[in-house]
């Protein structure tokens, strides 16, 4: 995915959920991404966050730490 599309979107859910009642924005944020994200699309999030965080929303660099990560893929061996 785009850089800008991922970033818009992810901006896009913090802007959206920061307007919630009654919910936690920083852990409404980490739970959807984390819930709705391929682990991909996280990987790249991370990646992006850590290269440009002042292109996110302040919503996304704080929830970053409660995003699901990504675990390092296996060999088919399993070593």
């Amino acid at each position: 995915m785009s850089s800008d599309k991922l970033i818009y979107m992810a901006n896009q859910i913090a802007a959206a959920l920061r307007t919630r009642k009654g919910e936690d924005p920083v852990a409404a944020t980490a739970e959807h991404i984390s819930n709705f994200w391929e682990p991909r699309m996280r990987a790249q999030l991370f990646e992006l966050l850590d290269k440009d965080p002042d292109r996110f929303d302040p919503l996304v660099r704080e929830a970053r730490a409660r995003i699901r990560p990504v675990k390092a893929e296996t060999s088919p061996g399993g070593s």
